[in-house]
């Protein structure tokens, strides 16, 4: 995605996975070769990386603290892998329990002032492996088959990305409340 306009931001939204799962999904992403392994907290996306007016954000906040406020914690189970081949060439940790919590929160975020059409359906996901070599996206598809971590969402992030490309939360949004 090209650096945004002047006046101009790109943000996502997600769920952040947590600590030791966090890392370990990073470490095994930068270890299939993904060149932003580095550069993206491990996460489930909720919106897409979306370009928006940097006097918008504030609207923003405001519409994403009354999303959080209308949904409750909840479990989340990652387990095996799976992939968007030949669509995209992504290997990804699968989201087995809390898919229909997660398209729920989905739907609350990517609603009005962050109301955008989507490229492919929403697929509640943790990528592990995206554009790399072919042979590296198999090696991740066999070698997270059995991957399995199982943890409860408080809420969600609102993330931005630098201008060195890195994507660095603005600020956490927790379920049933407004807070940062």
């Amino acid at each position: 995605m090209p650096a945004a306009g002047p006046g101009r931001t790109v943000i996502g939204v997600s769920v952040a996975v947590p600590e030791p799962w966090a890392a370990e999904i990073q470490d095994a992403r930068a270890g299939y070769g993904d060149p932003l392994a580095r550069a993206i907290p491990t996460h489930i996306t909720l919106l897409p990386p979306t370009e928006v007016a940097v006097d918008a954000l504030g609207r923003i906040e405001e519409h994403l603290a009354a999303a959080a406020a209308g949904h409750r914690p909840f479990r989340v189970l990652l387990h095996g892998s799976g992939s968007f081949r030949p669509i995209s060439p992504v290997v990804y940790v699968r989201v087995e329990d809390g898919v229909r919590e997660c398209r729920e929160v989905e739907a609350s975020v990517r609603s009005g002032v962050l109301a955008r059409e989507l490229n492919f359906p929403y697929h509640p996901h943790v990528t592990v492996a995206h554009g790399v070599e072919p042979s590296a996206l198999d090696k991740a598809l066999a070698e997270l088959r059995g991957y399995r971590a199982d943890f409860t969402v408080p809420g969600f992030s609102l993330y931005r990305r630098g201008a060195d490309g890195v994507w660095r939360p603005l600020r956490r949004f927790r379920f049933g409340s407004v807070s940062r």
